[in-house]
């Protein structure tokens, strides 16, 4: 038997195409031994045909890949292995007339997870097999790559052959979803010996008429001559006259509020959200990460950025009542009674409302604990989750146990995880201790799963979010220390947000051991995260280009560099500078009119507690406070000592920590003479006193260069190293958050890697506007008013009444006219029906924003919207919608409104 693969491409010098399969004749998958194409320069084809075995019926896998030889480069063809199956009984050749899959195409994204699974998912009984031709010397293979067709509708094929139904609409031949998103349906033509020309197009099969035909031209098969013959034509994408465009809403877990919640919200309120959701045309509902972040057992553990464990479930998301009712009637009295006071505040209480959870979670298990053990469905999630799960447990009870997540501070035989699976055993006697924490985990795993499947039978995309860091005192770290870089602190430039940077206090990751084994953490995060989501929202992506490291003994975030970097050598400082003095650039610059002008009237009790006179007028800080870690540890001691200096403390910090800031250089922690350029150097006071040919050198020639020139090369390489197998270890739709000091690299590379970026119109990606305009995003994206780490809507509208009133004229297009002074219902229509309007694939939008629509929805107060303060660093996250969910769905008035802005602007 015969295989002819063909394939139209137009390449350049020094391109080739090749083939690269299952077959032996194919390479058998190994890239040296892949196939060249030929090309005839006539047709512009690229052919190859190879011999297969004709007593057998057989299935081969294949791919096409492009071979740049002047840029000694391979690029595969996107998409999944190519399939195709043959029977040398009934055809002789058979003949693969492909397209090729050009990768980084927008379309491509549609056959990511968020719209196979969710917006456009298949009924759940099998598609019936693609329509087989009746037994003919030739056939063809209709085939065509499309994710987008509504669950209700399919595929049909329609041409000038009379066999496609000679273009009568009404004989149009359906395709087969078998194989979706592959749609396929076999015909042996009337006239094969003529040129078909045909077209594509959505059937509706209730009405039993097609209701969209593709756009362009009419595509065209050329004649066949050879008898005995299949060609299987595998199409282009469906040609649709516009871009597909969904809208979402945005709200944390947490922050739901039900009836049946216990003062906070539970994974099953997700299905009431999936409701409002449906009811409005909302196709997306967008949380923050979900992930277990108890460490302490108090209010700190609100922040949902610092997880014990990049796999574990929070607890506080479990319905207790879903697992099984109480038996013990005064316990549940009490819990009836806590649900009442809890879900009577208006925020979330974090600790009495956790150790409530905690105090009915393990009386559930006592009372299930035998059932539960030997739950075979119980026996299977243990079983596939035991990489992670069972050192969880450990984690888990060991820091109840000895008080403290800090698993440095625990007796030396715990300090690693070598005694896990002695620990966790059944038989062992203090097992509940750890068998509560399978039960928690076991129990939230089966609700969250529930509220996944809820709202992809509904058609509406769950999407999750990926924080960039891990916490320092988690089960990751102490089970894989090697990954990460634990005497470095992860966080980011300053910015709009934080004017000294901010330090999420994680450790950095060692992305040169990650790549020995083949990024296999992130791959089996990224699985854990597939399990529950079918879109992702990858949390700072800067940081796979490159993170702000901050050194151990910093606390604010100006004394980092950017990792990995090409720091400054000394000589290199010293040639374009003119001049180096170590002490003059690295070291703190510290004279009496800065201390006087930060502590005023207290300045020499500050300076003779903290600070020693050095040479020529020069000052430093004492010995025991050189660093800012040296000075929280003082001041905190003295709080401690007296808590009536709280305040004094907080502002003596700030003071210091100032001081400690005023260097220009900040040395390399690996290699030695080696420098960078402290971030917003020239804000400083050290630099306002050189002279000014060297702020010129230093700013101009020095800074500006470092910063935004000498690394975009080297960024886009480490972008395009790590962020391929963490994009392309599942298929989920991804998103980046891409804010803040943003490489010109960083655009490119995840564009041709699919990965969608974030618009908010008070950040705008160009640093020349001060306001970014929805229309102006690119499809690849998401628009968004605002995100959960800055003020709503209405809260930014009272922020600065200069910036409001500039907004009002030239974004919303009122010239000339004032300003409300505050952000009225139908000034937030305007600013979403421009968002809903923008070309971008998703406009999401914070539930709060949405709420702003109805004035008798809001809260009367906009600052109690906001769920992230980044500034403040002891932010406590209680922020808890005003309203029921049962409210906001008996709501119809409301989400008529929403509903109507939805469908006007065609998403």
């Amino acid at each position: 038997m015969i295989l002819r693969f063909s394939l139209p491409f137009r390449t350049t010098w020094g391109q080739r195409l090749l083939i690269c399969g299952s077959e032996p004749s194919l390479g058998a998958w190994n890239l040296d031994q892949a196939v060249p194409l030929d090309y005839n320069l006539d047709t512009g084809i690229w052919s190859r045909e190879i011999t297969l075995p004709d007593d057998q019926p057989g299935a081969l896998e294949y791919k096409y890949l492009l071979l740049n030889e002047q840029a000694n480069s391979t690029e595969w063809e996107w998409g999944p292995n190519r399939t195709v199956a043959y029977d040398g009984h009934q055809f002789q050749r058979l003949v693969l007339e492909d397209y090729w899959r050009a990768p980084a195409e927008p379309e491509n994204e549609l056959f990511t997870a968020a719209f196979t699974e969710a917006l456009f998912r298949r009924p759940a009984k099998p598609g019936k097999a693609a329509p087989t031709a009746r037994v003919a010397d030739s056939v063809v293979r209709f085939q065509l790559l499309a994710a987008r067709v509504e669950p209700g509708q399919q595929l049909c094929v329609l041409g000038s052959d009379a066999a496609l139904g000679a273009w009568d609409g009404r004989k149009a031949v359906v395709l087969s979803n078998a194989t979706y998103p592959t749609w396929t349906a076999e015909v042996a033509l009337e006239q094969p010996d003529r040129a078909l020309v045909y077209k594509y197009g959505v059937w509706d099969p209730q009405e039993r008429k097609i209701v969209l035909l593709e756009t362009g031209a009419d595509r065209v098969l050329p004649p066949a001559t050879d008898r005995k013959t299949l060609r299987v034509r595998s199409d282009d994408k469906f040609r649709y006259p516009n871009n597909w465009r969904g809208a979402g809403v945005a709200l944390p877990v947490f922050a739901l509020r039900s009836h049946r919640g216990l003062g906070v919200g539970e994974f099953p309120d997700l299905k009431l959200l999936v409701d409002w959701a449906v009811s409005t045309g909302l196709k997306m509902v967008q949380i923050l990460p979900i992930n277990d972040t108890v460490a302490t057992h108090t209010w700190v553990d609100s922040y949902p950025y610092a997880a014990i464990s990049v796999f574990a479930l929070h607890p506080q998301y479990l319905n207790l009542e879903a697992i099984a009712p109480l038996q013990d009637k005064a316990a549940q009295q009490e819990l009836d009674a806590l649900r009442d006071q809890l879900n009577g505040l208006d925020f979330v209480d974090y600790e009495p409302m956790m150790n409530a959870k905690w105090k009915f979670i393990k009386q559930l298990y006592k009372q299930e604990k035998k059932a539960f053990l030997a739950d075979p469905e119980f026996q299977k999630y243990r079983e596939e989750q035991k990489a992670w799960l069972a050192p969880y447990a450990a984690f888990s009870a060991l820091r109840d146990r000895f008080g403290t997540a800090d698993f440095q501070q625990w007796p030396e035989e715990y300090r690693t995880p070598k005694l896990v699976d002695q620990l966790t055993q059944e038989t062992a006697t203090d097992f509940d201790e750890f068998g509560v924490h399978f039960f928690t985990q076991f129990h939230l795993d089966k609700q969250l799963r529930e509220a996944v499947t809820y709202a992809r039978q509904h058609g509406v995309v769950l999407k999750g979010d990926l924080p960039i860091g891990i916490y320092r005192h988690s089960v990751d770290a102490w089970t894989q220390p090697e990954l990460y870089h634990m005497h470095q602190q992860a966080g980011a430039p300053p910015d709009d947000f934080s004017t000294t940077g901010q330090n999420w206090r994680f450790p950095t990751y060692n992305w040169e051991r990650m790549a020995e084994d083949g990024y296999a953490w992130w791959k089996q995060r990224m699985g854990q995260l597939a399990r529950y989501f079918d879109a992702l929202r990858i949390d700072h992506i800067l940081g796979f280009f490159r993170i702000w490291e901050i050194p151990g003994h910093s606390v604010e975030g100006l004394l980092g560099h950017f990792s990995p970097a090409l720091p400054l050598h000394q000589h290199e400082i010293e040639q374009r500078l003119g001049w180096f003095d170590y002490r003059r650039l690295c070291e703190p610059y510290i004279r009496w009119h800065m201390v006087e002008r930060i502590f005023h009237g207290q300045a020499q009790a500050v300076f003779d507690e903290f600070m020693e006179a050095d040479h020529h007028g020069a000052i430093r800080m004492k010995e025991h406070v050189r660093t800012q870690r040296q000075v929280e540890a003082v001041l905190d001691a003295q709080c401690a000592a007296e808590p009536s200096l709280v305040d004094h403390c907080k502002w003596l910090k700030t003071g210091l920590y100032q001081l400690i800031n005023e260097v220009l250089f900040v040395p390399d922690d690996l290699r030695p003479d080696h420098y960078h350029p402290r971030i917003t150097l020239n804000k400083s006071t050290s630099f306002a006193e050189l002279d000014e040919t060297s702020r010129r050198r230093l700013y101009d020639d020095i800074y500006i260069d470092f910063f935004y020139k000498r690394h975009e090369g080297f960024w886009r390489e480490q972008g395009l190293v790590k962020l391929p197998p963490v994009r392309y270890a599942t298929n989920m739709l991804i998103c980046g958050e891409d804010l803040g000091m943003v490489p010109d690299s960083v655009p490119g590379v995840m564009k041709a890697l699919g990965i969608l970026g974030l618009n908010i119109q008070r950040m705008p990606s160009n640093p020349r506007t001060e306001f970014g305009h929805p229309n102006d995003a690119p499809y690849l994206s998401v628009v968004s008013p605002g995100s959960h780490d800055m003020s709503t809507l209405r809260g930014w509208w009272e922020e600065d009444r200069e910036i409001t009133q500039r907004f009002f004229e030239t974004m919303l297009g009122h010239h000339g006219e004032q300003a409300p002074y505050y952000c009225e219902p139908w000034v937030v229509r305007e600013i979403l029906v421009q968002h809903l309007h923008s070309p971008a694939m998703w406009a999401i939008f914070p539930l709060q924003d949405l709420l702003a629509l109805h004035a008798e929805l809001r809260r009367n107060n906009p600052q109690d919207e906001q769920i992230n303060v980044p500034a403040n660093p002891q932010h406590f996250w209680k922020y808890r919608l005003h309203l029921p969910l049962e409210t906001l769905n008996d709501n119809a008035g409301f989400i008529e409104d929403v509903k109507k802005l939805i469908t006007s602007s065609g998403r």
